[in-house]
């Protein structure tokens, strides 16, 4: 079953490409480390499944670090449902003056971000809560990310009150970005929402640009 598996390609980790280095520069060693990590550990936590690895750099680590293309040193970030630490790990590489608490409900994963991960990794700005976004013991975060979580009405119900007056809301998302952001319009008065956008990270740099509903608050 393994050499099958092997021969359609479904458990043959992807290749670094080369816009890793790019990305990535002088802390590519902590990103091939989380790679590593995740081959290892993936499937048997329930991390990511095998079907996945051929595609682990470019649709996972490489397109969650580029959104850190939109916090900046000094702020507090929050990741809400981390599971594997995406898009929380690879922004935190790329961001090391930045401030991220990786949230996760599922104890498993929880421990497995707080005692392999971050440790193995080496990274000094990352903290891991285990628990719902709901109930967070902090309020006061200035951006807050998901990945993968739920449609963005229901979303923006578990975020925004995690998120500061002014902050903003990072949602990686694909080609329906315009029409959650319709159907989210409704709360905006009552959540205080400033503004809806459909941004790219990563263009120039990945094939595939990551798409992002970036919500501000007043």
């Amino acid at each position: 079953m393994a050499n099958e598996k092997a021969a359609e390609g479904e458990v043959t980790p992807e290749a670094e490409p080369a816009s890793a280095l790019v990305i990535f520069g002088d802390k590519i060693a902590q990103a091939r480390k989380y790679a590593e990590l995740l081959i290892r550990d993936g499937d048997m936590l329930g991390l990511i499944g095998p079907r996945e690895l051929p595609k682990l750099w470019t649709r996972h680590i490489l397109n969650s670090a580029v959104v850190a293309e939109y916090v900046s040193a000094g702020q507090r970030v929050a990741d809400i449902g981390s599971g594997a630490g995406l898009p929380g790990i690879p922004m935190a590489i790329v961001s090391p003056d930045t401030e991220f608490v990786l949230i996760e409900p599922m104890e498993r994963r929880a421990t497995w971000l707080a005692e392999v991960a971050v440790p193995e990794i080496g990274l000094k700005n990352v903290q891991v809560l285990r628990g719902r976004a709901e109930e967070s013991p902090l309020a006061n975060y200035d951006v807050a990310t998901a990945r993968a979580v739920s449609a963005l009405p229901k979303l923006l119900k578990m975020l925004v009150p995690l998120v500061v007056p002014g902050g903003q809301i990072l949602a990686l998302k694909g080609s329906r970005a315009g029409e959650e952001i319709q159907e989210a319009k409704p709360l905006a008065k009552r959540m205080k929402i400033l503004n809806f956008e459909v941004l790219t990270a990563g263009a120039g740099t990945l094939e595939e640009p990551t798409t992002i509903v970036r919500v501000t608050l007043l």
